[in-house]
């Protein structure tokens, strides 16, 4: 079996280009949490960056702090969890799922 160097050079280039369309889409790909039914909600990019925390009214009494950071803490994480797996599913699709030897973002 003969292999072009060019045409492997053009995949690679073209896997390039995808890759970096998938990390132009993690940056802007936005996944939400929640916990305590709603009252804390939180954003993340695919990038892992918090983008924004919204707390109910409700909840924010001064004796209920710790349990105010604890669903702070759970939510953050659910959101992390979320954003974690986008990528990984969305390369399984341009790699046939074939794992890739490097991180994305």
């Amino acid at each position: 079996m003969e292999f072009d160097i060019n045409t492997i050079l053009k995949q690679v280039q073209n896997l390039q280009a995808q890759m970096k369309t998938i990390q132009d889409e993690l940056a802007s790909k936005i996944v939400t949490a929640e916990s305590g039914g709603g009252m804390v909600t939180v954003k993340a990019n695919g990038r892992q960056e918090i983008k924004q925390i919204t707390l109910d009214p409700i909840c924010v009494d001064s004796r209920d702090i710790p349990m105010l950071e604890d669903l702070i803490v759970a939510a953050a994480n659910q959101a992390l969890r979320k954003s974690r797996n986008w990528p990984t599913s969305r390369c399984a699709k341009l790699t046939g799922g074939m794992p890739l030897p490097f991180d994305l973002y």
